[in-house]
């Protein structure tokens, strides 16, 4: 059995709000994540919803700010935080920016050294974090979603595109939609596999659903005053991509929201509906 050890829990509408740390042999580090245990835990197994955060973030941030456990208590949703990025590493440079290195792991497997080492945040959410799940927590077999924000909505659509099946809903929040167009995901596609354009396209959801990959019906939310929405986050061509290609798609602008977490407390409550719907269907 994996050991999981927690270093902090708190009562929270009923259930707990937990944050543990465990040794991961996937990234070859110690790893964290956040799990809140709905009411319905202490009865029996529930669906799983994985929430992966933005750059600069970890494993308490989603927990602390977005206000997902009074709802997430009422449907009856374990919500899953794992970090961002694996840490101390000690590999030179993995602090110099807060757009590259740690905080900044996109989600993906390196094969550029020495990143390669220890970032493959892809293999440990698909593969690790799941089985650590199910072993320590009582989770309903088969019923996972995913959902995330700037990079982490980025993660979440490039992995339920890249692994077919494993999720049954994914939704985002001012999501990185296509990175290989962007400072933030060339910047970081480059650091991660060198400069074949090739590695860069099978992590970019616009590409990705170009090239006919699809993703259950998708919820997308996005503010109309976010400062990255131009140049980082191409959402309009996200958007047309989708419907050429048949990818249903609900893309909700609001105007006056920014990029931060009161813009995702605002609009958590449907994510958090949009999901319990396909977990609990």
């Amino acid at each position: 059995m994996a050991a999981l050890k927690t270093y902090a829990e708190h009562a929270s509408f009923g259930g707990v709000q937990g944050f543990h740390r465990h040794a991961s042999s996937v990234i070859g580090l110690p790893m964290r994540l956040g799990v809140y245990l709905p009411p319905q835990a202490e009865h029996g197994p529930v669906p799983v919803l994985v929430w992966l955060a933005g750059l600069t973030c970890n494993e308490e941030t989603f927990a602390i700010k977005a206000g997902a456990q009074r709802m997430a208590a009422e449907l009856g949703l374990m919500l899953v935080t794992p970090d961002t990025s694996p840490r101390g590493t000690g590999i030179e440079g993995a602090e110099a920016s807060w757009d590259f290195g740690t905080g900044a792991g996109f989600y993906l497997d390196a094969t550029r050294e020495p990143w390669a080492r220890h970032w493959r945040m892809e293999s440990y959410l698909t593969q690790e974090l799941p089985a650590l799940l199910a072993e320590h927590f009582p989770v309903r077999v088969g019923a996972m979603s995913v959902f995330g924000h700037s990079m982490g909505g980025h993660g979440a659509l490039t992995l339920a595109l890249r692994h077919p099946g494993l999720y049954r809903s994914v939704t985002a929040f001012a999501p990185i939609a296509a990175p290989t167009s962007c400072p933030w995901g060339t910047k970081a596609f480059r650091g991660y596999f060198g400069d074949d354009p090739a590695a860069w396209a099978v992590h970019d959801a616009t590409l990705l659903i170009e090239r006919g990959a699809r993703l259950p019906p998708l919820l997308v939310d996005q503010g109309l005053d976010d400062a990255y929405l131009d140049e980082q986050l191409h959402i309009d061509r996200f958007e047309a991509v989708c419907r050429e290609a048949g990818q249903p798609l609900t893309l909700r602008r609001h105007a006056g929201y920014d990029h931060g977490y009161y813009f995702i407390a605002s609009f958590i409550e449907d994510h958090l509906r949009w999901h319990a719907a396909a977990l609990h269907g």
